[in-house]
């Protein structure tokens, strides 16, 4: 059966056309003009390809917070479909003024513990969230160790680079402490994952969602340039952060992501790896 047929049996609508869309490097995207004149954007992969968790992070995202995402209209292993969201014009100073308000909004919705009630995915990669009242061996354990390891098994990781983070991470209580409580974060906000519209955020896609310290997205919004001063002076309006983030703690949690990139990647993000640890002496 083709991928149109597919669809138009999940959603009872005839599919006109379909188009592809650039941005999935994981899963195949397209955007489905139906019979009615309305467009939905689908993805397709293969089995384990993580699409049921992206479409129930998503829902949780609704369900939980007021940022916007799209509504996921059917999810199963290998088909997620959901509403077209307008995007065009790039994050100016407004979108990102903007986004600092439904960022700071997210960080705000809490939880009794870290982690997640399931575990997600990230970049298509397992990503553990089992509850934890400890933020610090949250992320030494089930981040950086265990995406270390994936990077290991997966032969992206040097071993002599695994000895190092073993050192770092013995370390770790002496450079990030205990949030006051965890936030919702929606773990993957880098550029192509904000969708802007006129100068405001029309949503937040591909999410990667768990408890933590809003430090770790923050960090991560710098790893590739998403977000700049505009955002972070309107952010620290609402949300005051602690000093030392920019100069120290978001070397540290953009360590996550630099892993992640080095199982999905290797090449030359182990050398970022690398240079994260000999700042700070290991």
């Amino acid at each position: 059966m083709s991928l149109s047929a597919v669809i138009a049996q999940r959603l009872g609508q005839e599919v006109r056309r379909l188009s592809p869309l650039s941005g999935g490097c994981i899963d195949d995207v397209f955007r489905a003009e139906l019979a009615t004149g309305e467009s939905v954007v689908v993805k397709s992969g293969d089995a384990g390809s993580g699409l049921d968790l992206e479409g129930y992070m998503l829902g949780y995202l609704r369900e939980h917070s007021a940022l916007p995402v799209p509504e996921v209209l059917f999810a199963d292993e290998t088909l997620l479909i959901m509403t077209h969201l307008p995007a065009g014009g790039g994050l100016n100073a407004s979108a990102e003024t903007h986004a600092a308000d439904l960022v700071a909004a997210l960080h705000d919705v809490t939880a009794g513990q870290f982690g997640l009630e399931r575990d997600t995915v990230i970049g298509g990669l397992h990503q553990p969230n089992p509850p934890s009242q400890s933020w610090v061996s949250f992320f030494r354990d089930h981040r950086l160790l265990f995406m270390a390891r994936e990077g290991v098994a997966a032969r992206r990781l040097p071993g002599r680079v695994m000895h190092r983070i073993d050192q770092f991470t013995a370390r770790l209580d002496g450079w990030i402490g205990e949030p006051p409580r965890p936030s919702l974060i929606h773990g993957d906000m880098w550029t192509g994952n904000v969708l802007a519209y006129g100068g405001r955020i029309s949503g937040f896609i591909d999410p990667a969602i768990y408890y933590a310290d809003p430090e770790i997205e923050l960090a991560f919004t710098t790893m590739f340039g998403t977000f700049g001063d505009p955002f972070f002076g309107r952010y620290r309006e609402l949300r005051p952060m602690k000093p030392g983030f920019f100069e120290e703690r978001r070397d540290i949690y953009n360590l996550y992501p630099l892993l992640v990139h080095v199982r999905l990647f290797g090449g030359h993000y182990v050398s970022g790896v690398e240079r994260t640890l000999s700042k700070f002496g290991c």
